[in-house]
């Protein structure tokens, strides 16, 4: 199976309606059969939403002042708050500075308030049941914020999932390497096809994840990652990509797509896939996150014991 930008059974349909109709008829078929198929592939948003259900609520965290900003970003935080909202699964605050990184509440200065007297409307880490991050490289908080960050998922037993650059975030501060599970080492190929294979399909997310699939994305090479200590969701095949490019690092052949742990009493999921537009509109990749994220507020279970790589 191979990800691409078209969908050949809409083709197909489209195609075969347009011989079997003429004119108006036939743009008209057309027409709705393209809404019901792109209703259909929505999947986890397909849901009636209830208005009066509780809701986690979901941070999404894209600071990227200090580092290459994806242009992904912002279609995939918004296909992260539309599959929460359709579903009434989690609703998603959309954040693109980090302000909310504190457990010790957001105040203002007297005379930038409102007229009465109250405080704008801020929400800290308190509020939220899980973070989701697409951040890069350094991102300016204070120790207390760092000290809050670890402590939302660490002690209160919250959720830190994570997608693709979040990997590169925080190199000069070591303990979010151990938050996250690991490093970023280079994106050796560049943006390229490789085929991903599943390692745990009874994971949340990875039941209906085809294994193997050749997925186009600029696949990240991962270091300082312990198989020990996390559980590998899926991996590159390292037959499919070229190991012979000088940027290349692992002798051992391992290259995880995603990943699953514990820390502290608090959940953490981590995946290479995101840099593509197209990846985040493909229903496989968005039962991942989307699933990922239930599994992180604990709508859902899912084994995160580390499991040793088969040899």
């Amino acid at each position: 199976m191979r990800v691409t930008k078209k969908n050949a059974e809409f083709a197909k349909v489209a195609e075969f309606n347009t011989h079997a109709f003429s004119g108006f008829s036939a743009r008209l078929a057309v027409s709705w059969l393209a809404i019901a198929l792109l209703l259909g592939h929505a999947g986890v948003g397909a849901q009636r939403r209830d208005p009066h259900a509780p809701h986690k609520h979901v941070l999404a965290w894209a600071d990227v002042r200090y580092g290459y900003q994806h242009d992904v970003i912002s279609h995939a935080v918004a296909t992260i708050e539309r599959l929460g909202y359709e579903s009434g699964a989690y609703d998603t605050f959309i954040r693109t500075d980090s302000q909310p990184i504190t457990k010790h509440g957001i105040t203002f200065q007297t005379g930038t308030g409102i007229a009465t007297g109250e405080q704008f409307l801020a929400h800290d880490l308190n509020y939220y049941d899980a973070i989701f991050f697409f951040g890069v490289r350094e991102i300016e908080l204070t120790s207390e914020q760092r000290a809050d960050l670890l402590s939302f998922v660490r002690d209160d037993g919250r959720g830190f999932v994570a997608t693709h650059s979040a990997i590169t975030g925080f190199f000069s501060w070591p303990e979010f390497g151990e938050l996250i599970g690991g490093r970023f080492d280079e994106h050796p190929w560049g943006v390229t096809d490789a085929k991903v294979i599943v390692d745990d399909s009874r994971f949340p997310g990875f039941k209906d994840f085809p294994t193997p699939v050749v997925v186009r994305d600029e696949h990240y090479q991962l270091k300082d990652f312990s198989r020990e200590k996390l559980r590998v969701l899926a991996h590159i095949d390292p037959a499919s990509v070229d190991l012979k490019q000088p940027l290349v690092h692992r002798t051992d052949r391992d290259f995880p797509v995603a990943w699953a742990k514990s820390y502290g009493a608090g959940r953490v999921f981590y995946s290479t896939l995101g840099h593509e537009p197209e990846l985040w509109d493909t229903p496989f990749v968005q039962q991942m996150y989307f699933n990922a994220i239930r599994w992180a507020v604990r709508l859902v279970d899912g084994d995160a014991t580390a499991v040793p790589r088969r040899q």
